[in-house]
């Protein structure tokens, strides 16, 4: 570690045993009598793209006054949130919900058997993948990809890939003659390449922070009950006396986020070691999906805030999964439950699954948001954005699809709105093509879009 007089260097790594520690954005790091842009502080993008399948319950993820389908666009203030999205409104004025977009890349070739279960890879670029079960597999590059290209080659991981359930894929073929490829996978770094989805946090803790220690020396690291930062102890003190009171809260602040998560970690292991033999769940993954799903996006917002990555995908759920969430109050499975036969009371019932599943959103932006970064949070320098699929999953439709996009997006979203888009007008295309924009990726065209995005 090499500190001057001035300031510390952006890129400062503490290293220990096996252990590379990134730092938070210090006062310390910023030069006095510089300008900001010219400056450690100047504010760096992030992008997280999360995909969840089955849709939403209709009508409970549209504003007051808002029905489907719509024949013309609307667009207002939002001034309280839908059902679905109620956890979010304390972020309302950094929220654009959008709705009545048609995910045609959802939908099967002409001529061909329904794809909809088969295709999350067309999430994030639009494009119809190839139907093929083997080897030849082509869908499309996704934005995450394309956005991680632009703005997170300088950071240690160029972006992150997490998903909540075991992909399971035994199997060459996950249903009508597609790849299980295009259902494990939202995110694709070229249209035959997908990335895979880390289910255990444990191993994205150890790729965040690891320095070439082996396998065994990880291990035993664990089993002695060590934080990483044990290591580092004499190289905390020292860069503590170099620095503000301010920037010695932040670091200590920090450290103790990387201490908490370790101790999840700890927790989710030895549930892990003491489950009945016939348990299906790794090492290092919670059984429960509410302990899963905030650890790995705890572990995001961490990387967002040491600058390790700036690019992340969460996958909720795989097609057609038959897992329930018993701390949503719903019993019913995932996918049953989106076949509510257009009863009201299934429809609600249904409803509150889908706001639970928000819920979980809602903890990482409120992480982000109460995370400080340069001249603002961590969360007015994201662009967030939540979706699927389908529209009413009932009836394995596709047009009338609901997304949100949540964050400052580094003064480029206006929020505060809701757009409504005439129906089977819009392919959700133009979103990827908009949001493109926003990290000053200008392309023509992406999958299956026919423009941008202009209210945005």
């Amino acid at each position: 570690m090499f500190i001057t007089k001035k300031h510390i260097p952006r890129r400062t790594f503490l290293r220990g045993a096996g252990v590379t520690l990134a730092l938070p954005l210090l006062d310390s790091m910023v030069p006095a009598a510089t300008l900001l842009a010219q400056t450690a502080a100047s504010p760096k993008p992030r992008f997280v793209a999360t995909f969840i399948p089955h849709g939403a319950s209709p009508g409970y993820h549209l504003p007051a006054g808002v029905t489907l389908p719509a024949s013309t666009l609307t667009e207002g203030k939002l001034t309280e949130m839908p059902f679905i999205y109620k956890s979010l409104e304390p972020w309302m004025n950094q929220a654009v919900l959008l709705n009545g977009m048609h995910c045609r890349s959802a939908e099967a070739p002409p001529g061909q058997s329904p794809a909809d279960h088969w295709v999350a890879s067309a999430y994030l670029c639009a494009n119809k993948p190839k139907r093929t079960a083997g080897a030849d597999i082509y869908n499309g590059t996704t934005i995450d990809q394309m956005i991680a290209q632009k703005i997170g080659q300088d950071t240690l991981m160029p972006s992150m890939q997490m998903a909540v359930e075991d992909p399971g894929a035994n199997s060459s073929n996950c249903g009508e003659g597609y790849s299980c490829a295009y259902t494990n996978s939202i995110s694709w770094s070229s249209p035959t390449t997908p990335l895979p989805m880390e289910l255990n946090p444990q191993v994205s803790f150890e790729r965040m922070f690891g320095d070439g220690s082996t396998t065994a020396e990880r291990a035993a690291r664990r089993e002695q009950d060590r934080s990483i930062l044990d290591s580092l102890t004499g190289s905390l003190s020292r860069l503590r006396t170099n620095i503000s009171a301010a920037d010695r809260a932040r670091l200590d602040e920090y450290a103790q986020d990387v201490r908490e998560i370790e101790r999840r970690l700890q927790i989710a292991k030895k549930a892990a070691t003491d489950a009945p033999a016939e348990s299906t769940v790794p090492v290092g993954v919670p059984e429960s999906f509410d302990e899963h799903i905030k650890l790995q996006f705890d572990l995001m917002a961490l990387a967002f805030r040491g600058d390790i990555t700036r690019v992340g995908t969460m996958l909720y759920a795989r097609d057609l999964t038959s897992r329930n969430y018993p701390d949503s109050g719903v019993l019913v499975s995932f996918h049953g439950g989106s076949h509510h036969g257009e009863d009201p009371k299934r429809m609600k019932e249904y409803s509150v699954m889908n706001q639970y599943h928000v819920s979980m959103l809602a903890h990482f932006v409120d992480k982000l948001s109460k995370t400080p970064d340069g001249d603002g949070s961590l969360l007015d320098h994201s662009l967030i954005m939540y979706g699927t699929n389908m529209g009413n999953s009932n009836q394995h439709r596709h047009e009338d699809v609901p997304h949100i996009l949540i964050g400052g997006a580094n003064g480029q979203l206006k929020g505060g709105r809701h757009i409504t888009y005439p129906t089977k007008t819009i392919p959700t295309g133009n979103l990827l093509l908009s949001v493109l924009d926003r990290f000053d990726i200008h392309l023509d065209s992406i999958g299956d879009s026919t423009g941008r995005l202009v209210e945005l």
